[in-house]
């Protein structure tokens, strides 16, 4: 047990624990070793069910947007083991089982990667929803996603590892830079009613229900004063995509990287492989679909409460700004990441011009990490003094239904403490819970006891991780569970309050990033649980697992202090170790067995193409070709699908996969005989599109181009090509 208690007055300040620009301004900043790197982490775009929703038969039949890793290296120039690596993925969350395998690597690496162990490697997801699962190290969300895909799982480790090794060889000698801005027309609370349980007292020093602020972070390379790249933290869901989508994108923030490292290729103030992070942040209860929750049958609003209609959940679907696109979120999706993207660069413009603060401090780099079992924690409240204990996982009956972003479906609701007597009776046939769990995680009514399942293998963490980072006067928390708004502002607020006498910091600039390292699910404030909406259901550890979080961010933030300070205490505790199980997960997907093209086609003929010869911008074009199944090559660093153009007689390319525009889509004809065809589509951009991209399109001739391969019945795997008809672009 860690008795730690601090009476924090902070917890009154409406700043969110960052303090005010003019208070932290400073003449000079510390000098970092800072490198920037980014890698594809694309696993299987087709046959594997995505990850985030939890829908089956949500599987994915294509790619609009490859997936990357972005790692920032960052050391302290006068003693380098002084390190950290904060990696964002394209993924719904961080993990145990990946996060396992980049620390494995990097020992395997060896050398310069040593130094990096569990202490100072942190892994963030941007939480999208639009990518393929099997990757996640517990049972539950493997069981959504068919078990688990080692192909997809090896290309997340993989691409992050190149992405460190590309950020390790780019370190430089840099100065940092933070500012902040709102964003108020990027996010909205989809559980305004849990919101409202919250006292308000501490409402009314807020002036909105959700945490409109991004924080920016630059790094300017001393040499030649080029800006190698940016991490934000700004909390909107991945959920722009809706849970019908099955082409794999970055969702919102992969969108925002994606327009601002189009965008500064063309900038002479940013650097060559200039990498944008958009990581997430209190990310719980914010939702991208701005309009606001509607009844699909009805079109008037979802119930306030429940979120449902007619009393059920699955009718109940938020809207993001285009949602009568009819894309399954696509437009919206490139919107919301639009607006992230033009409020960085707005912000990123500011601090250029001088009005963000540089980071400084004696304590240049510093991280922590310990693990921490969950289950029965007993500590000492940092909000009010009581000795409070937390559960053994489990998730309530509103985990069900879902939320407006993705309903459930059956007849669970949100707000909801009484499942029907079918579902206890499927609540019997797994786990029944103890008197002891069922009083501890009052008022949640047990849909699934998880930290009492563990048959074939654990079903959730029972083990998560405690980590923080430190830049200067930046401190950032590492959450392993979804923080709703105002856990993550108690949160902020109590970190800052203590870091100036614990750290002697004066005026502590305060992040958060989540779901990052292992992925706990939710936490919501004691008032929020009570509620028992999806986000209360999803909490796993009980009522105070809040407070059980921010106890030990208190008890372990002396280990981000001076040096000198810091060798003077105990070691730091590595904690019980999580299971990995990775070589032992059910697998249910099949393999490739084969690939046919039909009788009297070869691999890569075009069997359709658009009919017109002329194009204008705004206008779809397209070609369908024989086809074989892309997971017999993830073409990492490559692409299946280009466009080029015809320039002096030689075909250039202009877009790839890795460009929003250009879709590719795989369609299976006949499973026996292994035949199947591909489909590019090209949505050529016009000026909405294009913002911010220094290309401009030009007139002229284009073809589409396909690259694929296919496995004959011996598991031979050959490369192909299929080349679209010309067309001509009218601008």
């Amino acid at each position: 047990m860690i008795f730690f208690w601090w009476s924090v007055g902070s917890l009154s300040h409406p700043t969110d624990g960052t303090g005010s620009d003019e208070k932290r301004d400073t003449k000079h900043g510390s000098t970092f070793l800072v490198g920037v790197g980014k890698a594809d982490i694309t696993g299987a775009v087709v046959q594997i069910p995505f990850a985030g929703y939890g829908k089956m038969n949500q599987t994915g039949t294509g790619l609009r947007q490859r997936t990357y890793a972005r790692s920032f290296v960052f050391a302290d120039p006068a003693n380098i083991t002084n390190s950290f690596i904060y990696v964002v993925l394209d993924t719904q969350s961080g993990d145990t089982a990946v996060r396992y395998g980049i620390l494995q690597g990097l020992q395997t690496l060896g050398g310069k990667y040593g130094n990096f162990r569990e202490h100072n490697v942190a892994v963030g997801g941007t939480h999208q929803h639009s990518g393929p699962g099997g990757w996640m190290n517990y049972l539950l969300p493997q069981i959504a996603t068919l078990g688990f895909d080692k192909q997809t799982y090896t290309a997340i480790v993989d691409g992050a590892l190149l992405s460190i090794q590309r950020a390790y060889d780019s370190l430089a000698p840099s100065t940092i830079s933070v500012g902040t801005i709102n964003i108020e027309d990027a996010n909205i609370n989809r559980s305004p009613y849990s919101y409202l349980a919250n006292p308000a007292a501490e409402r009314a020093q807020y002036s909105s229900d959700t945490d409109t602020t991004m924080t920016l972070l630059t790094f300017d390379r001393l040499s030649d004063g080029k800006t190698t790249g940016v991490l934000s933290f700004f909390s909107v869901h991945g959920t722009s995509l809706y849970n019908n989508n099955t082409l794999v994108t970055g969702d919102n923030k992969g969108v925002a990287a994606y327009l601002f490292e189009r965008g500064a290729t063309n900038d002479a103030r940013f650097a060559d492989n200039f990498v944008a992070g958009f990581s997430q942040s209190s990310v719980g209860d914010l939702s991208p679909n701005v309009l606001g929750p509607f009844c699909e049958d009805t079109g008037l609003p979802c119930d306030f409460k429940t979120s449902t209609c007619n009393g059920r959940a699955e009718f109940c679907q938020a809207r993001g700004p285009y949602f009568n696109e009819g894309d399954n979120g696509a437009k919206s999706a490139f919107e919301i990441g639009r607006r992230q993207y033009n409020a960085a660069f707005q912000l990123y413009g500011q601090i250029s011009s001088g009005s963000g603060v540089l980071l400084a401090g004696e304590s240049a780099v510093a991280s922590y990490h310990t693990y921490q079992n969950m289950s029965g924690y007993e500590f000492i409240s940092p909000f009010n003094g009581r000795l409070l204990s937390t559960c053994y996982a489990a998730l309530g009956s509103s985990f069900g239904g879902g939320t407006s972003d993705g309903p459930g479906a059956f007849d669970f609701t949100q707000n909801n403490t009484s499942p029907n007597p079918f579902w206890r009776l499927v609540r019997g046939g797994l786990h029944q819970p103890e008197p002891e769990q069922i009083k501890c995680q009052s008022p949640k009514q047990i849909l699934f006891d998880l930290g009492a399942m563990n048959n074939p293998y654990a079903w959730a963490p029972d083990i998560v991780d405690i980590q923080a980072l430190r830049l200067g006067q930046l401190l950032v928390i590492v959450s392993p569970s979804e923080i709703t708004t105002m856990s993550g502002r108690r949160w902020k607020a109590t970190i800052a309050g203590a870091a100036q006498s614990v750290l002697s910091i004066s005026d502590p600039i305060v992040v958060l990033a989540s779901p990052a390292d292992s992925y706990a699910h939710y936490v919501t404030t004691e008032e929020e649980y009570t509620v028992q909406r999806y986000e209360g259901a999803s909490t796993l550890y009980g009522p105070n697992q809040l407070a059980a979080y921010v106890n030990l961010s208190l008890a372990y933030l002396p280990y981000l202090g001076v040096p000198n300070a810091v060798a003077q205490l105990p070691k730091l505790p590595e904690g019980p170790r999580p299971p990995v199980t990775t070589n032992y997960s059910l697998a249910f997907v099949p393999g490739v067995a084969l690939d046919s093209p039909p009788f009297g086609h070869s691999f890569g003929d075009v069997l359709s193409s658009s009919t017109p010869y002329f194009y204008m911008v705004g206008d779809y074009v397209s070609a369908t070709f024989v086809g074989a199944n892309p997971r017999n090559d993830l073409r990492l660093e490559k692409t299946y699908a280009a466009v080029e153009m015809n320039i002096d007689g030689i075909w250039e390319v202009v877009r790839t996969d890795a460009d929003w525009n250009l879709v590719f889509e795989w369609k299976q004809r006949n499973v026996l005989l292994g035949t199947s065809q591909v489909t590019l589509t090209w949505h050529i951009e016009d000026s909405y599109y294009l913002s911010g991209w220094g290309n401009a399109l030009q007139r002229g001739i284009y073809r589409l181009h396909y690259y694929g391969e296919s496995k004959n019945a011996f598991g031979t795997i050959s490369s192909f090509e299929g080349v679209g008809p010309e067309f001509s672009l009218q601008i």
